[in-house]
């Protein structure tokens, strides 16, 4: 089918198909009104496109007592005081003051 730029071009391009699908022998089932494409004959509802879960039964752990114990005992022993970064000092600005009370500069110095 060859491309067309018209919507009337391209209604009237269908319907030659269509007719000549009818003409070869073709036939046109009609189906009612309302009625789902996944509707069946018979009533029954349609299967479904995806299998359902099914949960498997539950394993048997292992428990290893000497591996829990270790990490016990790690969390408990806390931190090594010696790996800790040393805290840095807290610095205040102070000012410098000359002969007649007038500041000329301020200096960081730990509190």
């Amino acid at each position: 089918m060859k491309q067309l730029s018209d919507k009337a071009h391209i209604r009237e391009e269908l319907e030659r198909e269509v007719n000549r699908f009818l003409n070869e022998g073709g036939a046109v089932n009609a189906i009612a009104r309302g009625v789902s494409g996944q509707d069946r004959g018979d009533g029954s509802k349609p299967a479904h496109r995806f299998k359902t879960y099914e949960p498997k039964p539950r394993e048997e752990r292992t428990y290893v007592p000497e591996v829990v114990a270790a990490i016990e005992a790690r969390r408990k022993k806390g931190k090594d005081p010696a790996k800790l970064r040393p805290k840095k000092p807290k610095l205040v600005r102070k000012a410098i003051y000359d002969d007649f009370g007038e500041p000329i500069r301020y200096e960081w110095v730990e509190k």
